[in-house]
């Protein structure tokens, strides 16, 4: 999502096959810490967790003092979920640089170094503001991305026509947590944007973004071979389930980039839900430059379906746009969101926390999810 004061784009392309590949072996010197990257794991782990803590929106010339109170609350693994670097760039180089600009900040240099990390991206950290399937250097976006994080060589993540989603289990029977990061810019069709000047005024006098619903019979988010793969994912035996998306999936209109652009692909999420769900089920979220929790009750479903965004771990936004959905209050500082997961009881319950830069609780929300 792009707001006025953010990064200016730059109209660079990649026109030598060079600049690709010297992209390419300019890894970060921190790579070699990747050994606890989740991606050099096999897809399942018997590693137990408790503590999940995850955030999105960093820019990496900025300062980032957040990494010490991570550290401090010492989760078993943290989550990115998109806008990792801001780079807004054709060019692979400049991508590079991006991610090794932020793999020398030495609070990120010791998360690395003593916390697995698992990721997907997002616009910034892709290509361009807001774009999606028609970016031109998604593939050298994708091998850059993978590179800092460690993915191995051999990676489907790599080679899929279609995207870098994941997933990973941790945990012995009784304790399987399943972590699923979907790609939301791969695949991604054309945002549908107002262009009458009254309409527009109106939106920003409401704090709401410029796009519309994309209600053509073609509109899509996830692309067919990513749905069948979340639907196989769905089958796996666990008793929890954490799903990473880079946007906002549960807020309602909000004219920024949304799942709600794309009102027949959420709702066929929420469709895959309602099929397999048996188990509890927290969505996390990233993007809009500042902290929400999300909830709908009346679903229908076993549980109700609940959404926690931390963003910006540097970036903050001051126009919260309006959320039906929202419960609580929303906090435009810079923050990130821990999940503590209370294994006492026979259906695990959450805790949900969103912390400023600082450690301090800025929110905490708790589900039991007993029937």
């Amino acid at each position: 999502m792009k707001k006025s004061g953010a990064h200016t784009l730059r109209e660079q392309t990649l026109q030598e096959p060079a600049l690709w590949e010297r992209a390419l072996i300019a890894k970060p010197l921190c790579l070699c810490m990747s050994l606890l990257a989740l991606s050099l794991c096999p897809t399942a782990s018997a590693q137990d967790i408790s503590r999940i803590a995850f955030g999105s929106c960093g820019d990496q010339t900025k300062p980032q003092p957040i990494w010490s109170p991570i550290l401090n609350d010492a989760p078993d693994l943290f989550l990115l979920l998109g806008d990792n670097v801001y780079a807004d760039t054709d060019n692979p180089v400049e991508l590079q640089a991006a991610y090794n600009t932020l793999g020398n900040i030495p609070g990120f240099q010791r998360l690395r170094q003593s916390t697995p990390i698992m990721a997907t991206w997002d616009d910034h950290d892709y290509g361009q503001n807001d774009i999606g399937r028609d970016y031109v250097s998604k593939e050298a976006s994708r091998q850059i991305m993978l590179d800092f994080f460690g993915e191995p060589l051999d990676s489907e993540r790599r080679t899929r026509p279609d995207g870098i989603y994941t997933s990973h289990i941790f945990g012995k029977q009784g304790r399987r947590v399943q972590v699923i990061l979907l790609d939301l810019r791969w695949n991604r069709g054309e945002l549908m944007a107002l262009t009458d000047p009254q309409q527009l005024a109106w939106r920003e006098a409401q704090q709401m973004g410029p796009y519309e619903a994309n209600l053509r019979a073609d509109a899509q988010l996830l692309g067919e071979a990513q749905w069948t793969w979340l639907e196989e994912q769905l089958l796996d035996d666990v008793d929890i389930r954490i799903i990473g998306s880079s946007i906002q999936l549960l807020a309602d209109f909000t004219g920024w980039e949304t799942w709600a652009n794309f009102p027949q692909e959420r709702q066929r999420f929420f469709g895959l839900l309602e099929a397999y769900q048996r188990e509890p089920i927290v969505i996390l979220s990233g993007d809009v430059h500042w902290a929400d929790y999300s909830e709908i009750r009346d679903s229908g479903m076993a549980w109700p379906l609940i959404e926690l965004t931390s963003s910006g771990l540097t970036e903050e936004w001051k126009a919260v746009s309006p959320n039906r959905h929202r419960v609580g209050e929303a906090f435009a500082v810079a923050n990130y969101g821990v999940i503590d997961i209370d294994w006492r009881s026979e259906v695990p319950g959450v805790t949900l926390q969103i912390k400023d830069e600082t450690g301090a609780v800025l929110m905490e929300r708790r589900e039991s999810f007993q029937p």
